[in-house]
């Protein structure tokens, strides 16, 4: 069991739930005070999208990034910036005539182009989806492993720590993988991703698989989608793992009743505490996970 455990709040993501959460952080500012107020409720880390003013749709534009993150810098809010990584891999088939070419949605763009805005802002963290993967119904989001090396390359160059997502045991294949070719600086960090169609289900033993998988000496968070959420958070503090949570991932604090971020974080936060543990500070954090960019 861990009994010093670090919450990371996932404040927004990419999906298509605006239409289904009125309150959901769209602009820079409201992802910003989204942030501080995760970090007020607990988080000491916060998992950071941005999404297009306008439309709502998930974004990988760097000056929204670079607005979103100068309002959390200036703060007083202590927490640790995780950016995203992952946009511009998502593959949709062409259903109209040739199946070869991309189809409606799709947003591919090379390994280099995935880091630009991480590269302008050098957060302590930045996610790193390690792998491919069918998800939802048409969409395949594509990160291959010459595309992961490019990426892991260069943090190790900027001092930024990746956050190895990893959605099935494939996938922890794959990181081992850069670790071995040392790509990857110690102590490894890794995300355990659980009910993503279609990657490993969202429950106790997919997590057991996961994360007993998972070189000796990582530092480990895991996370369920909806209504396993918390669940999935008492399984991973038993299992010696640190937490995430937030809207990206669920947008209800029980059935019917629609959360916020702080919402989400403070109920992980007594999960936590009534199994004994604590919650651990930005600071703690820092020290357990090896940050330089601090």
């Amino acid at each position: 069991m861990n009994r010093n455990v670090i919450i990371t709040c996932a404040i927004t993501g990419a999906a298509d739930s605006c239409s289904r959460h009125p309150d959901l952080p769209v602009t820079p500012e409201q992802v910003a005070d989204a942030v501080i107020s995760a970090a007020k409720a607990g988080a000491a880390v916060a998992h950071v999208h941005v999404r297009d003013p306008e439309t709502g749709a998930g974004s990988r534009d760097v000056d929204l990034f670079v607005d979103a993150v100068k309002r959390i810098r200036a703060s007083d809010t202590d927490v640790i910036i995780n950016l995203t990584a992952g946009m511009g891999g998502a593959w949709f088939p062409n259903d109209e005539g040739d199946p070869s070419h991309p189809g409606k949605g799709t947003d591919m763009i090379g390994p280099e182009d995935r880091l630009a805005h991480v590269d302008v802002l050098r957060p302590e963290i930045c996610s790193l989806d390690c792998g491919s993967m069918n998800f939802g119904e048409n969409e395949i989001y594509v990160s291959t492993p010459a595309y992961l090396k490019v990426m892991a390359k260069l943090l190790q160059e900027w001092r930024v720590k990746p956050e190895m997502e990893v959605f099935d045991l494939g996938q922890v294949r794959l990181a081992r993988h850069l670790i071995e070719e040392g790509l990857i600086d110690a102590p490894p960090l890794f995300q355990v991703c659980l009910g993503i169609p279609w990657g490993a289900e969202a429950d106790a033993a997919s997590m057991m698989a996961i994360s007993n998988a998972l070189p000796q000496g990582s530092n480990w968070a895991g996370f369920g989608i909806g209504r396993m959420e918390m669940p999935m958070v008492a399984q991973a503090v038993l299992l010696g793992g640190n937490v995430r949570v937030g809207l990206e991932d669920n947008l209800y604090l029980e059935k019917g009743v629609l959360a916020s971020n702080a919402d989400l974080v403070t109920r992980a936060r007594e999960i936590i505490e009534r199994l004994g543990a604590k919650v651990a500070t930005p600071a703690e954090a820092r020290e357990t996970l090896g940050l330089q960019n601090a």
